[in-house]
């Protein structure tokens, strides 16, 4: 069943998801080489807690921690652990924050030091994606809309792999709620978009084959040919003319800028650019 907010409600979404942003902020200011994802983890869960919110992922489904930290092959799901990031390293930070009785959910991908030019392509293309994809949540469009949107600026346009088995998903009072939202399929199929419906729609793309793997922890996903992954995601909720886009990346593309441990040049390739949001 799918549950569409009303406006307070979208406002509270908001607060959780602004919560998303401030975090990876805050982590994207510490991310370099020699640094642990178990140290980012700690540092996001203080943070979270901090700000009277609860991680939105540690104990789902018995998950152990609060982010997901997805390190070059992994595409999503990893666990936090010792491994010391590496110049040419990129890990993808998956963070839900519990707010108020609702849930902020956004990702981004972080490349560390010098990087291979195919890989900052990656990065810009699926970013690219990942607001093309926005921009087709509006009211009288449909869920395959925005999935063809994310594919064909990918999979059709560069050869990257799109992965299938995990999708974008419905967001609210529940982590996860209807409808699926995946990155591949057909205009003008899929569930019809609505006024209050509130998605986290989130490209999983690979630079290699779209194959993937489960670890045997049970949750760690891995590209089969071990190709660099990467994951963007942001919560909108879809209005008429155009999505609004609840979560943000504005703080953690400062933060980002202002890290130099971290190669942020990918977005100087980028043919997309967000629409406003406020920071």
């Amino acid at each position: 069943m799918i549950y569409y907010k009303t406006d307070e409600e979208v406002e509270l979404l908001r607060a959780a998801n602004m919560l998303v942003a401030n975090t990876h902020a805050h982590l994207a200011k510490e991310i370099k080489p020699g640094v642990t994802s178990s140290f980012l983890n700690e540092l996001a869960e203080t943070f979270i807690y901090d700000h009277k919110a609860l991680p939105a992922f540690k104990g789902y489904n018995d998950f152990p921690a609060g982010c997901c930290m997805s390190i070059n092959d992994a595409v999503v799901h990893g666990f936090p652990t010792d491994y010391e990031l590496q110049e040419g390293d990129i890990i993808s930070v998956d963070i839900g924050t519990v707010l108020n009785g609702f849930v902020g959910d956004s990702a981004y991908t972080y490349a560390l030091g010098e990087q291979k030019q195919e890989t900052l392509e990656l990065l810009a293309r699926t970013k690219d994606s990942l607001y093309l994809g926005i921009e087709q949540a509006i009211v009288g469009k449909r869920v395959g809309d925005i999935a063809f949107a994310v594919q064909n600026a990918t999979e059709k346009k560069y050869g990257y792999g799109v992965v299938r088995e995990l999708t974008g998903h419905g967001v609210g009072k529940l982590l996860h709620e209807e409808p699926e939202v995946p990155n591949y399929g057909k205009r003008g199929q899929g569930v019809k978009l609505q006024n209050g419906l509130t998605i986290a729609i989130e490209p999983m793309i690979t630079l290699g084959n779209r194959a993937i793997y489960c670890e045997e922890d049970g949750w760690t996903i891995r590209t089969k040919d071990g190709s660099y992954a990467a994951h963007y995601e942001h919560s909108i909720v879809v209005r008429k003319g155009a999505a609004d886009i609840l979560s943000s990346f504005l703080p953690i593309e400062k933060a980002e800028l202002a890290n130099t441990n971290l190669n942020s040049s990918y977005n100087d390739l980028r043919l997309v650019k967000a629409p406003t949001q406020s920071d």
